[in-house]
């Protein structure tokens, strides 16, 4: 069975086949806005693009998968994280750049071939803009931004079947104000149409010193958040992709942006195929800092939990399917991870029936139904190792990016109930109340758990003697 995946474009399951005549399939998806640490809602979406690219891998063999994530590191955020901080643009994004690097080295998802920053493809960006403008598609406002002119292509709205009535003038939705990105051109005046969008920004003295020679005759300025990955897609994988992903959230406005600017520049089908993970939600609520629900992997890692616990928990629910994450799922993950790793420890070097691990294949190959292949593996481990060939085995842990070396934290499973009241303790000494992270401190002991502050979180320890 070959891998099929949902299409959001036909709303329809596609098999997944390379379009270009070398057999190489072209996979491009959204990354990070680097500007502060990634949360887990984040990497959910990196988890499953991961995914995919294990499959195609598996599928079409490393040499003929090219995948290319982007870095977004200029925009709205990173600028006034940039003036905030008082530090070079370039300062600021670096760091914040190796941070989700490192954190998705921690979660075992595979480097892009490439990832291309949208500051060093600033002539990309100005040329498509340059193109958009001589066919008609683009126009030059007052103040010397650019904006793409929605009414000129016909196919808009055909991914997010946005309706008519939703993109009227004014309409902070259609101009791309959904709290994501760039949001700053929303309310200018300077559109012809509300459902305009900005493909170049002219300079605000805001911006500091982040500014670049424009399209022509536009001003200086800096490019819009769509063209970026229109541009950067472009040069590394030509005008037509086989596979474009990302969060649901990305949908719209900014993927059906990217198909607009994309064919009326290229002349051409922008993707075949679009792929759209679904939102996560902690404890039944949407993430944010205000319900204190928006974690990172830092902030996991520090409560005991490990980075691949983090992984298997997103594995457990379907990438289509909005997940409900909750703190108590990541011991349950824990476990499971254990209990893998023991019975590969019994496999040896042994050979045994490949297709016993069909099921778990076949699973992944229909829309990447993670939870199928994970009761089917769990049904082949349960039923004992004899005849289990471990190569097969082995695959399989590749396919879903699971390390099972154990570590320090993952060799004694650390209760749920220990890890919630360390979290309170943990509250009530940020808190400064002294009393209340005393009683808990004595309610983890008593639970058979020492807990050891550090300057930047705590560890959980079991009680010695």
């Amino acid at each position: 069975m070959a891998l099929q995946l949902h299409d959001s474009l036909s709303r329809s399951l596609k098999t997944v086949t390379p379009s270009q005549p070398d057999g190489v399939y072209r996979f491009y998806n959204c990354g990070p806005t680097v500007y502060a640490a990634a949360h887990i809602g984040n990497f959910r979406t990196f988890v499953v693009n991961d995914l995919i690219r294990r499959l195609l891998e598996l599928e079409f063999g490393a040499d003929k998968v090219r995948h290319v994530r982007n870095l977004t590191d200029v925009d709205d955020k990173t600028i006034r994280r940039a003036r905030e901080e008082g530090r070079p643009l370039r300062d600021v994004t670096a760091e914040w750049t190796a941070k989700f690097h490192a954190d998705c080295d921690a979660l075992g998802c595979l480097r892009p071939h490439v990832e291309p920053a949208a500051t060093d493809h600033i002539p990309e960006q100005v040329n498509m803009i340059e193109v958009l403008m001589e066919k008609g598609n683009a126009y030059r406002a007052a103040d010397g931004s650019v904006y793409f002119k929605v009414s000129s292509f016909d196919g808009y709205g055909a991914l997010s079947r946005v309706k008519e009535r939703e993109l009227k003038a004014g309409s902070a939705l259609a101009a791309g104000n959904t709290g994501t990105k760039d949001t700053t051109s929303v309310d200018s005046d300077e559109k012809e149409d509300g459902t305009d969008f900005a493909l170049w920004k002219a300079w605000k003295p805001e911006d500091g010193d982040v500014k670049w020679t424009g399209p022509d005759s536009a001003a200086e300025g800096r490019p819009g958040w769509h063209i970026e990955c229109s541009a950067m897609s472009k040069k590394h994988l030509g005008d037509t992709i086989d596979l474009h992903t990302g969060g649901v959230d990305l949908l719209f406005p900014h993927h059906e942006n990217e198909i607009a600017q994309s064919e009326c520049c290229n002349g051409t089908s922008f993707a075949h195929h679009w792929y759209h993970s679904e939102h996560l939600l902690v404890d039944g609520k949407k993430m944010s800092k205000s319900l204190g629900n928006l974690y990172t992997l830092d902030q996991l890692k520090e409560m005991g939990h490990t980075p691949m616990a983090l992984r298997y928990a997103f594995l457990a629910g379907h990438p289509r399917k909005q997940l409900n994450f909750m703190l108590s799922s990541l011991g349950a993950a824990a476990k499971a991870l254990s209990t893998l790793h023991q019975f590969r420890t019994q496999l040896g070097d042994q050979t045994g029936d490949p297709a016993k691990f069909d099921p778990v294949f076949k699973a992944l190959q229909d829309d990447l139904n993670t939870p199928g292949a994970l009761g089917a593996l769990f049904s082949i481990v349960n039923a004992g190792p004899a005849e289990v060939d471990a190569a097969t085995f082995d695959r399989v842990m590749f396919a879903l990016g699971l390390d099972l070396t154990p570590t320090e934290t993952e060799s004694v499973e650390i209760p749920a109930e220990v890890t919630a009241l360390a979290e309170k303790r943990w509250a009530a000494k940020q808190a400064k109340d002294w009393p209340a992270a005393d009683a808990l401190r004595g309610e983890i002991t008593a639970a058979g758990w020492t807990m050891k502050d550090r300057k930047d979180g705590y560890d959980l320890e079991p009680a010695k003697g």
